[in-house]
């Protein structure tokens, strides 16, 4: 008896234009092999294709196809050439009859034919089953099983195509990358019926084919949690970078009903982020995306709920309700909000960068093109902690990278151990001074003017590959008229609202703000977004914890 095998997710197909013969091969095929494969049967060569790409899209596998020779307006072997670009791995076996025994020899070149058997096959077990046992058995031993995964087929200097993959990783759903012009991404586009004209497709682990998907719908399709449980919780974070999910882990594991609201990826800009060596408990260091991953699935094992790709637009008092209104026209409300909204990084002004953003030109780590840069001269602009990272990261594999900073030493803005790593790297070379005053290319990135800030010379350099860090903006625009900020954007909280001990506009309690709660008594905030916060992991974090603590003293207060 053939060894069991994934008997839902790996299939033998035949196909034969008679219903009585297509019925007496798939009924013989099903005695011998049903408990180990799924038998799949169509009656032309045209359903037969329909149902090879179905379960290409689905992710299942096929070990065998048998084909009848004379079938009408698709013959056996132009079906088989057709199905070799989809299933090429498929073991190919031919039903003719004697008459038709040349055109099988044929066959044996044009389709790279496994076998030919003549009709009548009975009695199988002298005539079938000995030649598919063999067949199989070498379909097995390339071991051709794989692990129901998304799929994503876009152009590899596409701005839409680089953001899905981005979505995913830091989202961590595994997924597999094929170039729209590479053999198995062409598959996969005449599998889900596509020209290749509207990329990125994307095919989910359960076949489902999403074209120029947005990420509220990609997050939908791939398992990620886009609609809220309940209408009413008592904690609402929003943001889902360290302060967002500190917070959802105490107030989760204090017994508050909580949900996190994230218009992206959790992690933030720190989960981006390749190597974090200064986070307490970490003297190797973390990648952003594991500290993330992490801390993500202790906030759900204490019950935090996490809602991914959702925007948030506004924010309301009704009594003594937290109403958090949606892009959608959608809204949840909460006894309390913790905004940990964190920081996007600034854009770079300067022509052409707005052209080729995503085309060779990334803001942050950009991770999933990391391994593009082996061999390449990288450039890297800024010089912060989070830039210095990522030139270590990526001096592992680049031929060169370049640290352009526009400041007259990384010491002013870098952590000492990082400049002193960045330093001692024989592949990276810093450039103080020096800013990007313009990008060049047509479909990607392929050169930079560079000027020098003291002299003003400029010079034209090639490059395909660079990653911007310029500083951070905060992400609070929804909340105006709302809650207060600094002119630059940042919230103010605690201390910081009252001027010469007076309470802030519009603030009715006798008591005053907590030391992270917002103008809005039940809103704090916590992390980056914060005025004059301190832009580092670990505080972001503990603020999240403190945050908690205060919200617990403001409803028991309320």
């Amino acid at each position: 008896m053939p060894e069991a095998v994934d008997a839902t997710r790996t299939v033998i197909l035949t196909v034969d234009d008679d219903p009585g013969v297509s019925r007496a091969v798939a009924r013989d095929l099903r005695r011998r092999y049903g408990a180990s494969y799924r038998i799949v049967r169509a009656e032309s060569g045209e359903s037969a294709l329909d149902a090879l790409r179905e379960l290409k899209l689905r992710g299942d596998l096929v070990a065998v196809i048998l084909a009848d020779y004379r079938m009408p307006q698709m013959n056996g072997i132009e079906f088989l050439e057709e199905a070799l670009d989809v299933y090429p791995a498929a073991r190919r076996v031919l039903l003719t009859a004697y008459a038709d025994t040349n055109a099988a020899i044929d066959a044996i070149n044009v389709v790279d034919l496994d076998h030919y058997l003549l009709k009548p096959w009975d009695p199988p077990e002298e005539k079938l089953y000995p030649v598919l046992d063999d067949l199989l058995e070498t379909w097995r031993a390339a071991d051709h099983r794989t692990v129901p995964t998304t799929k994503v087929v876009g152009h590899r200097w596409s701005a839409r195509s680089s953001d899905v993959r981005e979505f995913l990783a830091r989202n961590q759903v595994p997924y597999r990358w094929y170039s729209s012009d590479e053999p198995e991404g062409q598959r996969l586009l005449t599998a889900a019926e596509e020209d290749g004209l509207r990329l990125p497709l994307v095919i989910t682990s359960d076949g489902t084919v999403l074209v120029e998907p947005a990420d509220q719908d990609l997050a939908a399709h791939v398992g990620l949690a886009t609609t809220p449980a309940a209408d009413f919780y008592d904690l609402v974070v929003i943001g889902a970078g360290p302060a967002g999910l500190g917070a959802a882990v105490y107030g989760a594991s204090e017994g508050l009903r909580t949900v996190v609201v994230e218009r992206s990826a959790t992690g933030g800009q720190a989960g981006q982020s390749s190597r974090i060596e200064n986070y307490l408990g970490f003297p190797d260091g973390v990648s952003g995306a594991q500290l993330t991953d992490r801390a993500r699935r202790q906030a759900a094992k204490f019950g935090a709920e996490m809602l991914t790709a959702r925007e948030v637009t506004g924010l309301e008092v009704s009594g003594s309700a937290r109403t958090v209104q949606f892009s959608d026209g959608t809204a949840i409300a909460a006894h309390s909000v913790i905004l940990a909204t964190g920081v996007s990084y600034r854009q770079l002004d300067a022509p052409g960068i707005g052209d080729l953003t995503g085309c060779g030109v990334y803001y942050g780590s950009s991770l999933t093109e990391a391994v593009a840069c082996q061999g390449h001269d990288v450039y890297i602009v800024g010089g912060a902690n989070s830039a210095g990272q990522a030139a270590m990261y990526l001096a592992r594999g680049a031929k060169s990278v370049t640290l352009l900073v526009r400041g007259e030493s990384l010491s002013h803005s870098m952590s000492h151990y990082l400049v002193e790593q960045v330093m001692d790297a024989p592949t990276i070379t810093v450039r103080t001074g020096t800013v990007v005053e313009a990008a060049h290319g047509s479909d990607h990135l392929e050169q930079l003017t560079l000027r020098d800030t003291a002299s003003g010379h400029t010079e034209l350099v090639d490059a395909q590959w660079m990653f911007v860090f310029i500083g951070a903006a905060p992400l609070t625009d929804w909340l105006d008229g709302t809650v207060l900020r600094d002119p630059r954007g940042f919230i103010i909280a605690g201390p910081d609202l009252a001027a010469d001990g007076e309470r802030p506009p519009g603030w009715e309690l006798d008591r005053a703000p907590y030391h992270l709660e917002t103008n809005v008594p039940g809103v704090f905030v916590a992390g980056d977004a914060r005025a004059e916060s301190a832009k580092r992991v670990a505080s972001a974090v503990g603020e999240g914890a403190m945050a908690v603590m205060l919200v617990h003293r403001y409803l028991e207060q309320s």
